[in-house]
């Protein structure tokens, strides 16, 4: 295939931007190497054609590269925040073996990268490409908070949405992904002296411990739903009853049904203790993936160049959740995981394949041509 050849020509070249794009570490938060990262996406994709607009966030810049064509546009989301802090990494980029090792190399800037050198291959080639909108955002490992607007805004005229996520660490592409709520229950007692008259306090922990159980109960592990009541906080010295305490819960679930029976036994949570009082806040952070027909077609379609690419690709699903559950959500088709083949995601040895990165890049750059 002409398309793979030409990416393999160009290895160097991808690997000496993939360096350069790496080094400029961008943790979510910090505006500084954010605004650093921005500045090489503006080198990198501000010759192609199109048209690059910058907005600033408080979270961070946000780009949009719209390149015309025929009906809804295709829009594809790029995050270039990372999770690491600055200088987590021995070396910011370093090749060893047959691994190219960065922080946030995986996730997801090796994707970035790809969809850079597809758009080049279009315009080397004369390829057509349908109309594209392709968001790239600073605080997607945080939540989306000041994105997720654009993201909905932009899906909602959009005819399908590719998340350039890395794949799973067996290759696959994304069609499912857990919904993802995060919630504080708080429990409220009386405080009073431990020693001399505790009889007039209400324990807050033995309050929260009770309901502790209770979250743990609303879990259903064959329907792959997980309650994590992870973090505890509570009390102030030994010698005084605890008045207040606090848990906070992370929910995983891979549909929206899940999602509303375990919030609705969340709500329904009632005191054990006489005189205790539970606060509950928080909600879903982002709702489930959930595959349709038309989103499994649009895997099917990608599945289908792989095989001429010599990958094969199944339908992945996982735990994690990214911008493509919010386009999910609103009907969308949505396909994920196509960025680059690696591994060890959000940690100190995380990486790319360096010999399979043609491979992915013409798989990106063929599926474009198609829709």
């Amino acid at each position: 295939m002409e398309t793979l050849a030409w990416m393999q020509a160009k290895l160097p070249e991808i690997l000496a931007d993939l360096e350069a794009f790496v080094r400029r570490e961008s943790p979510s938060g910090d505006l500084a190497g954010l605004k650093e990262a921005a500045a090489f996406l503006e080198e990198a994709f501000g010759p192609l054609e199109g048209r690059l607009a910058r907005k600033e966030t408080p979270k961070g810049p946000v780009l949009l590269l719209k390149r015309e064509g025929e009906g809804a546009p295709v829009l594809l989301l790029c995050h270039y925040d990372t999770v690491h802090p600055r200088g987590s990494f021995p070396e910011a980029f370093r090749l060893e073996r047959e691994k190219a090792i960065g922080p946030g190399v995986y996730d997801m800037k090796g994707g970035i990268i790809a969809l850079l050198y597809a758009l080049r291959h279009a315009e080397a080639s004369g390829r057509r490409l349908p109309a594209l909108e392709v968001l790239f955002t600073p605080d997607e490992e945080v939540g989306s908070p000041e994105t997720r607007p654009l993201i909905e805004a932009a899906a909602r005229k959009a005819r399908a949405v590719l998340v350039l996520e890395p794949p799973t660490a067996e290759g696959d592409l994304k069609v499912a992904r857990k919904g993802v709520g995060l919630y504080r229950l708080k429990a409220l007692g009386k405080a009073a002296h431990q020693g001399v008259e505790p009889e007039k306090g209400v324990n807050a922990v033995i309050e929260l411990a009770h309901q502790i159980l209770k979250v743990a109960a609303l879990e259903d592990r064959e329907k792959g739903t997980t309650l994590g009541p992870n973090v505890v906080r509570g009390g102030t010295a030994s010698n005084v009853v605890a008045e207040a305490a606090e848990v906070e819960i992370d929910l995983r679930a891979w549909t929206m049904e899940e999602v509303q029976r375990v919030e609705a036994g969340l709500k329904a949570l009632t005191p054990i203790l006489p005189g205790a009082r539970l606060e509950l806040s928080g909600g879903l952070n982002r709702p489930p993936m959930e595959p349709t027909p038309e989103s499994l077609a649009l895997f099917e379609r990608a599945q289908a160049i792989g095989k001429a690419l010599g990958l094969s690709l199944r339908p992945g699903r996982v735990g994690g959740g990214s911008d493509g559950n919010f386009t999910a959500a609103l009907g969308v088709p949505t396909l994920d995981g196509l960025g680059l083949l690696g591994g060890d995601a959000h940690q100190r040895t995380e990486y790319v394949v360096v010999p399979e990165i043609p491979r992915r890049i013409a798989l990106l750059a063929e599926l474009l041509y198609t829709l």
